[in-house]
């Protein structure tokens, strides 16, 4: 009887395990939330025994997530830090980059504005607190109202490094959880500035960036993103602990695909090159 129950117990729990399936974890980049959201719809819909599960937080939290083993994918914005990369030797953790996506940080201006570009220069003197004052760039005389991410976003760090040379932002900088927070606030300021992720931009117009005074002033899009033409361009990842097998392989390597780079357009990003997806996938 005894030995009955017990087989009775594992049958009912493989077939548990069975009805389950995989789930995959995914945490991280906020800019990257809605595409990864996006995938995992249409991956699960194709394959019902794959459960994801997928938080945003920040490029930040999704990087602590990978190196503290609690998630499957860290979704990030930027690439890991050297200190990130020296505490995942520490703890063992081999991080595996892949290329998924393309994006551009576009700068948000309110619809009335009547700045059309600034300079890489200029940004720069904006969110440092060098130019306070909209006059100062061509706009009308009104202080400049700043608005932008908080530190553990992997935009924030990567508009620190390519826009402000590493330099601090100013004080006066509103930090927002979440590029939709930054485009909610630039929309109902006239006064207000904001940058963030392409694909999130409605209600507000984007600047033109310049690299210098003499240099075309460039609009974030598709083709300037793809082209590298537009100044703030970066590429988004998925960190992995390991080169990705099994399931992991499969839903990474789908998304490198004609159809998964293609949903990432009909939503705003920038898709990779044919030839850059093709040179992603896992083997």
């Amino acid at each position: 009887m005894k030995k009955i129950l017990i087989c009775g117990l594992l049958l009912i729990s493989a077939v548990g395990l069975v009805m389950a399936g995989t789930t995959i974890t995914i945490k991280g980049s906020d800019t990257l939330v809605r595409l990864g959201q996006r995938w995992s719809e249409e991956y699960m819909k194709h394959n019902p025994d794959i459960v994801i599960q997928i938080s945003g937080g920040g490029s930040g939290t999704g990087i602590a997530a990978l190196l503290n083993g609690t998630t499957d994918i860290c979704e990030a914005s930027r690439d890991m830090k050297e200190k990130e990369y020296k505490l995942a030797e520490q703890k063992g953790i081999i991080p595996y980059r892949v290329s998924v996506a393309l994006d551009g940080i576009a700068v948000f201006l309110h619809n009335s504005n009547p700045v059309t570009n600034l300079t890489l220069a200029q940004l720069k003197g904006i969110y440092t607190g060098a130019i306070t004052n909209w006059n100062e760039v061509g706009g009308p005389d009104a202080r400049i109202i700043l608005y932008g991410r908080e530190n553990n976003s992997g935009t924030y760090a990567f508009f620190k490094k390519q826009v402000l040379n590493k330099e601090d932002y100013s004080d006066y900088t509103q930090t927002l959880p979440g590029t939709a927070a930054v485009v909610n606030a630039v929309s109902k300021d006239k006064n207000g500035i904001g940058y963030g992720g392409l694909a999130w931009a409605t209600g507000v117009k984007f600047a033109e960036v310049k690299t210098n005074d003499t240099a075309m002033a460039v609009l974030p899009n598709v083709e300037t993103v793809s082209n590298g033409s537009y100044p703030i361009s970066r590429e988004l990842y998925w960190f992995f602990n390991g080169k990705p097998t099994g399931e992991l392989k499969k839903l990474v390597n789908w998304a490198l695909s004609e159809e998964g780079q293609k949903i990432a357009e009909e939503i705003d990003y920038v898709p990779l090159l044919k030839k850059d997806a093709v040179a992603n996938i896992v083997e």
